[in-house]
């Protein structure tokens, strides 16, 4: 076990140097860069002379654009990562890593929230689907899995905007919190949070519940047909039991492999989502910079999620032995 962790993290080290090389190169190649995006329109009215813009693009590296350029400034990234440096964000100005794990706290409730109630949602479903097959529950959730799944967020939030809050006048529509008073109780401060994020966690949830649903019930229709399910139900167990306890079991091998694949989702945030309620999480946060081309935090951003993706699949194949006993991680 500790052999095969020992050579995961390994390769996982590689992958990550890797995907940090493209990334770095991506970002550097924009249209346009932080410095013409902030200054650019005093360089053209001629407030700006010509000296001192290109003298502001060497001081925040993005002067030289050739492969070789890229690539130097890629080596002195990388050299200050090893220290545990990400640099100092451009629009931000402060450490990449603190505006980070600032606002991820945030991002990492709503998202963890909403993958709660999805698992509770889908996967009840989509087994009770799968066991009442072409029945009125299997089909009503299809038809709300398409809808889901066809809604662009942004179209959907607008939707319940309109309706929850312009019309009805029921639920919030901006920020975390309301006008509160200042000696408002730490009770009374969660709770106005808690109203607020009814609407965004809401339009999560229910755009995403359809495809763990379907994917849940697909999985519980191919174990139901094998052979062990009949042999259950020839020697008299209850359909409950052969069910929950032996089809069940056998489904939550392939889950495991979509279920771990969430975990950087749960930290990086909801860009459309938080951006429709001015909820300013990491998402809302990474969607600003990198309209302004701010390097150091989108490079700061997606390492971080890249990381907890291998993370995450290191976990998945951990998992598999506790779900399923075939499994046996010796290599």
């Amino acid at each position: 076990m500790v052999k095969y962790v020992l050579k995961r993290i390994g390769l996982a080290i590689i992958v990550l140097i890797g995907v940090s090389l493209l990334m770095y190169f991506l970002i550097n190649l924009l249209p346009v860069d932080f410095v013409t995006n902030k200054y650019g329109a005093l360089y053209q009215q001629g407030d700006m002379t010509e000296e001192d813009f290109n003298r502001l693009k060497e001081l925040f590296g993005v002067d030289d654009r050739s492969f070789f350029g890229i690539l130097e400034r890629y080596g002195k990234w990388m050299l200050n990562v090893f220290k545990g440096d990400l640099g100092n964000s451009f629009i931000y100005e402060r450490p990449v890593g603190d505006v980070i794990f600032e606002h991820m706290g945030i991002s990492f409730g709503i998202a963890f929230a909403a993958y709660i109630l999805e698992i509770l949602i889908a996967i009840p479903l989509g087994v009770k689907a799968a066991t009442k097959q072409y029945g009125v529950l299997d089909y009503t959730s299809n038809v709300l899995t398409m809808i889901g799944t066809a809604l662009p967020t942004f179209f959907f939030a607008a939707i319940c905007i309109q309706f929850f809050y312009s019309e009805l006048n029921i639920l919030p529509a901006q920020g975390l919190h309301g006008n509160l008073p200042v000696d408002a109780s730490g009770f009374e401060v969660f709770f106005d949070m808690v109203w607020h994020l009814i609407m965004p966690v809401g339009i999560m949830v229910f755009l995403s519940v359809g495809s763990l649903m379907r994917y849940t019930r697909t999985n519980t229709l191919e174990v139901l047909n094998a052979d062990y399910i009949r042999t259950a139900r020839a020697k008299g167990l209850s359909e409950r039991k052969v069910i929950y306890k032996h089809a069940f079991r056998n489904t939550m091998v392939p889950l495991v492999t979509l279920l771990a694949g969430t975990l950087p989702s749960l930290f990086s945030g909801a860009m459309i989502t938080e951006q429709m309620f001015s909820i300013e999480g990491i998402g809302l946060m990474a969607y600003d910079a990198l309209k302004q081309g701010d390097i150091p935090f989108v490079m700061g951003y997606n390492m971080f999620l890249a990381i907890l993706t291998v993370l995450g699949m290191l976990i998945a194949d951990l998992m598999y032995a506790v779900v399923d006993p075939r499994v046996k991680i010796n290599k």
